[in-house]
C-alpha cells in the first residue's frame, strides 16, 4: 500500500511538473524538450532528489513514448507523398546525410568509442528536430514562403531514411552478424516496400476496415494495432519505432486525421514522459566531461545544417534569402537525437551525456538560428536579386497568404523539387 501511495505521489508530481514546464516554455516561445531533460537530470540518478518508486512506470511510459512520436509521424504523410518526395528531394537528402552525420561518426572514432557508437552518434547528429522545426515556422509566419516546402521535403525524407537507419542500429547493437543484420536490413526493407505499396494500392481498404465513427473504437483500434505491430517488430529485431511509422504510413484519409486528433494529446504527454526518462537515466555529473565536445560538434553540424538547406532550396530554384532561411529553420535537433541515444547507452553509456547536452543546445539556439537568418537573408537577398519590374514580378502573381516575408526569396521558375504538394506540415 505504501509503495502504490508514493508511485501515486511520483507520478502525480512528475506529470503536473510537466504541465507547467511545458506552460513555461510556452510562454517563453522555446520547445519544451531541454526544460523536460533538465527536469529528469534534476531528478534522476545523481541529481537532486532521485525517484525511486515511479522509474518503473516512467520507462514503460517512455516506451510508449517513442512508439506515439512514429505513429503519429507516419500519420503526417500518406504513401504517394513519401513516394513523390523521394523521387524529387533524393538528392539533397544525400547531401543531408553527408555532411550531417560524418561529424557525429567521426567525433565517437575520435572518442575511442568504436563503430557502432559512431553509427549512432551519426544519427544524433544527422536527424533534425521536425516538431520543433514545424512549431518555428508557425511562429514566424514562414509557412506560406516559397522555402517551406523544401524544408519539409528534406525533413521527409530523414523521417523515411528512420525506416532504414533504426533496423540497422538495433541489429549492431543486438551484436548481430553480418549475415543476421542483413536479414534484419531486408526484412526492414521489405517491410517498408510492403507497406507503400499495400497503402498506395489499398489504402482505402485498409482506412475503411480500421474506421469508425465512434472515437473510442477508433482509439482503441489504431493504438493496439500500433502497439500490437510494434512488438512484433521488435521481435523481428526491426525496431519497434518503425512498425509504429508503418502503421501510421498505411493509415489515410479520415481515418488518419481522426487517429490524430485523439492521440496527439497522448503522444504530448508520453513524449514528454520520454524526455523526462532519458534525463533520470542520465547522471549529471557525466556531462561536464563532454560538454566541450558536444559545443564542437553542435556548431560544426549547425553549419552543415546551413548549408544543407542552402544546397536544397538552390536545387528547387528558391534564391538567395530564402536558401538562407531554408538552412538556419534546419538547426534544430530534438526528439528523434534523444531516441537514437536512448538506444545506444547500453553499447557506450558516454553517448547519452554527450547527446543530453547536445540536443539542449541546439534545441535553444535551432530556433534561434532560425531568427538570426531573416536580416542575414535580406541584406543578401537584397545584394544579389535585381528589383523586379511590377509587369514582370513573380510576387505580384501570388495570392498575398502566400507571399514570402523576403519577396525576393520566390524564385522565377519554379521546379518539381519545389511543389507545395509534396509535403504537409509536421506535428
Amino acid at each position: 500500500m505504501h509503495d502504490t501511495t508514493a508511485l501515486l505521489i511520483e507520478l502525480g508530481a512528475v506529470i503536473l511538473g510537466l504541465g507547467l514546464l511545458g506552460r513555461l516554455a510556452g510562454r517563453v516561445g522555446f520547445s519544451p524538450i531541454p526544460l523536460y531533460l533538465l527536469a529528469g537530470l534534476a531528478f534522476g540518478h545523481g541529481g537532486l532528489i532521485p525517484m525511486a518508486a515511479s522509474e518503473e512506470f516512467i520507462a514503460t511510459g517512455a516506451e510508449i513514448g517513442v512508439i506515439l512520436l512514429l505513429l503519429l509521424l507516419g500519420l503526417e504523410y500518406s504513401a504517394s507523398e513519401l513516394v513523390t518526395n523521394l523521387k524529387t528531394q533524393y538528392p539533397s537528402g544525400i547531401v543531408d546525410f553527408v555532411l550531417n552525420a560524418t561529424p557525429g561518426a567521426v567525433a565517437a572514432l575520435l572518442l575511442g568509442w568504436g563503430p557502432v557508437a559512431a553509427v549512432a552518434l551519426a544519427g544524433v547528429t544527422w536527424i533534425s528536430s521536425s516538431g520543433v522545426i514545424a512549431k518555428v515556422l508557425g511562429d514566424l509566419g514562414r509557412l506560406g514562403n516559397r522555402e517551406t516546402p523544401v524544408i519539409l521535403g528534406v525533413l521527409v525524407i530523414e523521417d523515411l531514411a528512420m525506416a532504414v537507419y533504426l533496423p540497422l542500429l538495433t541489429a549492431l547493437l543486438a551484436g548481430l552478424s553480418l549475415a543476421g543484420g542483413s536479414l534484419t536490413l531486408l526484412i526492414s526493407l521489405g517491410s517498408v516496400g510492403l507497406v507503400l505499396y499495400v497503402a498506395l494500392r489499398h489504402g482505402r481498404l485498409i482506412s475503411r476496415a480500421v474506421s469508425s465513427d465512434n472515437p473510442e473504437m477508433l482509439l482503441l483500434v489504431v493504438l493496439g494495432l500500433t502497439v500490437l505491430v510494434a512488438g512484433v517488430a521488435q521481435e523481428l529485431q526491426v525496431s519497434a519505432a518503425v512498425g509504429a511509422f508503418l502503421v501510421g504510413i498505411a493509415l489515410s484519409g479520415e481515418v488518419a486525421e481522426g487517429a490524430h486528433n485523439l492521440l496527439a494529446p497522448l503522444r504530448d504527454l508520453f513524449a514528454a514522459v520520454f524526455f523526462v526518462f532519458f534525463g533520470l537515466n542520465t547522471d549529471p555529473a557525466a556531462i561536464p566531461p563532454v560538454l566541450v565536445p558536444a559545443l564542437i560538434l553542435a556548431v560544426v553540424t549547425a553549419l552543415t545544417k546551413i548549408a544543407t538547406g542552402w544546397y536544397a532550396a538552390r536545387r528547387a530554384g528558391v534564391k538567395t534569402a530564402g536558401r538562407w532561411r531554408t538552412g538556419g529553420t534546419l538547426v534544430a535537433r530534438g526528439e528523434f537525437s534523444i531516441v537514437i541515444a536512448g538506444l545506444a547507452v547500453g553499447v557506450e553509456p558516454r553517448i547519452g551525456p554527450l547527446a543530453t547536452a547536445y540536443v539542449l543546445i541546439l534545441v535553444i539556439l535551432g530556433p534561434l538560428a532560425a531568427r538570426w537568418t531573416e536580416p542575414l537573408a535580406r541584406r543578401f537577398g537584397r545584394k544579389s536579386s535585381p528589383s523586379p519590374s511590377p509587369k514582370a514580378s513573380p510576387v505580384a502573381e501570388q495570392p498575398v497568404a502566400e507571399r514570402s516575408v523576403a519577396d525576393e526569396s520566390v524564385a522565377e521558375a519554379p521546379t518539381a523539387s519545389g511543389s507545395t504538394d509534396t509535403a504537409h506540415s509536421h506535428g
